[in-house]
């Protein structure tokens, strides 16, 4: 039985700037299919931006027809009213995403950069070079927020790929072998 192709939509939610990142996974193998950003800074309410990033997810939802929705956790900053709106953009995203009927997955920038470079605190350029050599990506686009929405599409594929994603100490190994007997040599 062949594998079914799988896609996955990835969002970096941001109020002036929104990335998005779409791979298709066949088998065990990832391949781009495209990456962009949503402009917003030439919306002056924010409450319009909120529109156009729900508009926009759905629209990229019902084009490309994803299996698999993976979004950005906002990070914590000092600023609290920034925080309140990337909130807001979060928000709207994820639920363009459920009305379209997808689950949505959450990642952390801390745990996107450490599945995708092995460095928790990668900066945006080591973040892209990473997904250039990965997905033979041939140029790098202008905006990083849209290698950025890769990334947490990438990260998740790795996820998802990996039996023990999530599951740490002594209790994920034996977990591990619990599901997979075949492994063990004796």
């Amino acid at each position: 039985m062949a594998n079914k192709s799988k896609i996955i939509l990835g969002i970096d939610p941001g109020t002036l700037v929104m990335g998005y990142g779409l791979i298709r996974i066949e088998g065990k193998k990832a391949s781009l299919l495209g990456m962009d950003v949503l402009k917003l800074s030439k919306f002056k309410d924010h409450y319009e931006r909120l529109q156009q990033i729900h508009c926009r997810v759905q629209d990229l939802i019902r084009e490309h027809k994803p299996t698999s929705f993976a979004i950005e956790a906002p990070f914590y900053g000092k600023n609290v009213q920034s925080m309140l709106k990337l909130g807001r953009a979060q928000g709207v995203a994820i639920a363009a995403a459920i009305q379209e009927g997808l689950a949505v997955t959450e990642y952390s920038p801390k745990k996107v950069k450490q599945s995708v470079t092995g460095n928790g605190n990668a900066d945006k350029e080591q973040v892209w070079q990473m997904l250039q050599r990965t997905l033979n990506i041939p140029e790098r686009p202008d905006y990083l927020d849209a290698t950025d929405a890769l990334a947490v599409a990438v990260c998740h594929f790795y996820q998802e790929s990996n039996p023990l994603a999530g599951i740490t100490g002594s209790k994920g190994w034996e977990k591990f072998l619990q599901q997979h007997p075949e492994r063990i040599v004796r």
